[in-house]
């Protein structure tokens, strides 16, 4: 059986970025990384290019976090073309935009790993098949984890909101 590659890109890129972004934190990064799940994905021509895509993924952007740590933060982060070309927001929208994307962060750094895993990737547009492949869930665990998962992200993010509203 041979995949449509072209079909594949088209139908899973985005959501292989987007997934990732919420890895790593930088869109141009996210992208990189999800050009070389592709790369990796044609040498070794999986049966299903889509978890197969997903799982390489998940490896890269552990890998991709050793690598920031080690390095300290030290190199800049590089600013995406459409970012340069869009006229800056005003500073109070800026810093309430940065604030709200921390606060996302921090949320889903206190979920476990695996819920995390399981919220990113669902919220990426896999199916609850594809989640349970890529965590060694069982599928009918799946939904009951995702629940749990969304449900400890709105109160993570909650107790948040409580915080920053004591301190204004």
């Amino acid at each position: 059986m041979s995949v449509d590659w072209g079909e594949v890109y088209r139908s899973t890129f985005e959501e292989l970025v987007r997934f990732l972004h919420r890895k790593v934190w930088d869109l141009e990064r996210a992208r990189d990384l999800a050009q070389e799940a592709f790369v990796r994905a044609l040498r070794s021509e999986p049966r299903e290019p889509r978890a197969w895509l997903f799982s390489v993924a998940i490896n890269l952007a552990r890998d991709e976090a050793r690598s920031v740590l080690r390095r300290k933060k030290h190199l800049a982060l590089l600013r995406t073309e459409a970012d340069e070309g869009r006229q800056a927001p005003p500073a109070d929208q800026a810093v309430l935009e940065e604030e709200e994307r921390n606060q996302v962060r921090r949320a889903l750094a206190a979920l476990t790993e695996r819920d995390r895993e399981v919220l990113l990737l669902w919220n990426a547009g896999l199916s609850y098949r594809e989640i349970a492949e890529l965590t060694d869930l069982a599928p009918g665990a799946v939904g009951t984890t995702l629940a749990r998962a969304r449900r400890r992200f709105v109160e993570a993010h909650g107790e948040m909101e409580k915080e920053r509203a004591a301190h204004y």
